[in-house]
């Protein structure tokens, strides 16, 4: 399940031929100032792209976004919808101090 939830926050959408508007562009986030205004609209991103591309296999419980640093890590938890399992991932990366 973290391989699909990856798999979404990292691809940019149009990087899919049959579809063009599958993932989140989370990387393209790199480069922005970090500030608690990209950590917010990460929070949105990644929100709105797990439910439209993973609603049907996960329940998303919430997504939260620290901007620390020169660092942005994305905390996601979530139910699988199949086994009610409870998951948590955390990703973390640099963005532009």
């Amino acid at each position: 399940m973290r391989d699909l939830v990856e798999q979404v926050l990292f691809t940019a959408p149009g990087e899919r031929v049959n579809r063009p508007d599958f993932g989140s562009g989370l990387l393209g986030l790199v480069f922005e100032p970090n500030s608690e205004a990209l950590a917010a609209a990460t929070r949105s991103r990644v929100e709105g792209s797990l439910n439209q591309w993973l609603g049907e296999v996960i329940q998303l419980e919430g997504v939260v976004v620290r901007a620390q640093d020169a660092t942005l890590q994305v905390t996601v938890q979530y139910v699988v919808r199949l086994t009610q399992e409870r998951r948590v991932e955390t990703i973390a990366g640099p963005v532009s101090a």
